[in-house]
C-alpha cells in the first residue's frame, strides 16, 4: 500500500494527496463511482430507481437491528436486512395486487420510520445521524479491500447477465420464450444492488445515495447513441463527478457525498440542455 500510497504522491503532485485519509477516499471513489456508473445503467433500464432509493432509505432498520442486537459493527446487520428486503420486495411486487411504485414507497416510508423509532430512542440518535450524508474520507484499507471484491463480482454479474437482464426489462414475456430466469435474474440483481448499498451507506450517506446511482446514467441516456456508450458515458461521468466532488469538498469544507451529487446533477442539466438543442435542430 506504500508503494501505491507513493504511486499517487508522484501522479498527482498537490499538497492535497499528501494525507493518507484523502489517499484513501481517493482510491474508494474511484472503485465505488464506476460501480454506481454500471449499476445505474441497469437501474435505469429496468425502471427500478424507486428501488434502490426504497433499499438506501431501509438502511437505518437494518442499522437499528445491530443496535438491539448489541452489535458493534453493523456491516453484517445490514447486509443481511439488505438482502432479504431487497427479496421480500421483488416477491410482494410479482403478486401484483398493487402497483409496484405502491409498494416500494409503503416499505421504504415503514422500513425508514421504524429505524428512526429505535435509533432516536432515548435521544441516542444524534451518534447515527452520520449516516444521513455519509463520511467517505473514513473508509480504511481493509474496506477499500472489500469494495475491490465486490467491484470485481459486479463486473462479472454484468459480463454475463446483463444481456439477460435487459432482455427481462424490455419484454419480459419474449425474454421467457427464450427461456430466460427473469424472476433469478432479478433477484441476482436485486442482491448486489443490495449489497452494494448497504456497504457504501456509511461513506455516501442514505439521503443521497439513490441520486449518486441515478444521476450518472440518466445524463448519459441525454446524449449517448447507442448501449456501449450508455455505459462508457455513465462510468466516465460517475468517475469525473467523484473525484471532482472529493476535491472541491476539501477546499469549501463540505460534505464530499452531497458535493458529489451537485456536480452529477450539473452535468445531468448540461446534457439535458444541450440534448434539447440538438433535437430542436433535429
Amino acid at each position: 500500500m506504500d508503494t501505491l500510497y507513493s504511486i499517487m504522491e508522484t501522479v498527482l503532485p498537490f499538497p492535497w494527496i499528501q494525507y493518507d485519509f484523502m489517499k484513501n477516499a481517493l482510491l474508494a471513489i474511484v472503485i465505488i463511482t464506476p460501480l454506481f456508473g454500471i449499476l445505474g445503467t441497469m437501474i435505469v433500464n429496468n425502471k427500478m430507481a424507486f428501488f434502490s432509493d426504497a433499499l438506501g432509505h431501509s438502511a437505518l432498520t437494518g442499522v437499528s437491528i445491530g443496535a438491539i442486537l448489541g452489535i458493534v459493527d453493523t456491516n453484517l446487520t445490514l447486509l443481511v436486512f439488505g438482502i432479504l428486503f431487497a427479496l421480500l420486495l421483488n416477491k410482494i411486487k410479482r403478486r401484483k395486487t398493487v402497483s409496484t411504485d405502491t409498494v416500494i414507497s409503503v416499505f421504504s416510508s415503514l422500513s425508514m420510520a421504524i429505524g428512526l423509532v429505535i435509533l432516536s430512542r432515548g435521544g441516542n440518535f444524534s451518534k447515527y445521524s452520520g449516516l444521513l450524508v455519509g463520511d467517505i474520507l473514513s473508509i480504511s484499507i481493509q474496506e477499500i479491500g472489500t469494495l475491490v471484491i465486490i467491484f470485481i463480482i459486479t463486473l462479472i454479474f454484468w459480463f454475463f447477465g446483463f444481456n439477460k437482464l435487459h432482455a427481462a426489462g424490455v419484454n419480459e414475456s419474449l425474454a421467457r420464450s427464450k427461456k430466460i430466469n427473469c424472476n433469478f435474474m432479478e433477484d441476482c440483481f436485486s442482491v448486489i444492488i443490495a449489497v452494494i448499498v448497504m456497504f457504501s451507506i456509511k461513506w455516501v450517506g442514505i439521503l443521497i445515495i439513490n441520486a449518486l446511482l441515478i444521476l450518472p446514467a440518466a445524463a448519459s441516456r441525454n446524449f449517448a447513441s447507442n448501449m456501449r456508450e450508455y455505459h462508457l458515458f455513465s462510468i466516465i461521468i460517475s468517475l469525473f463527478s467523484g473525484i471532482t466532488g472529493l476535491i472541491i469538498s476539501y477546499f469549501v469544507g463540505t460534505a464530499t457525498g452531497p458535493t458529489i451529487v451537485i456536480i452529477a446533477a450539473f452535468l445531468f442539466f448540461i446534457t439535458l440542455f444541450f440534448r434539447s438543442i440538438l433535437n430542436h435542430k433535429g
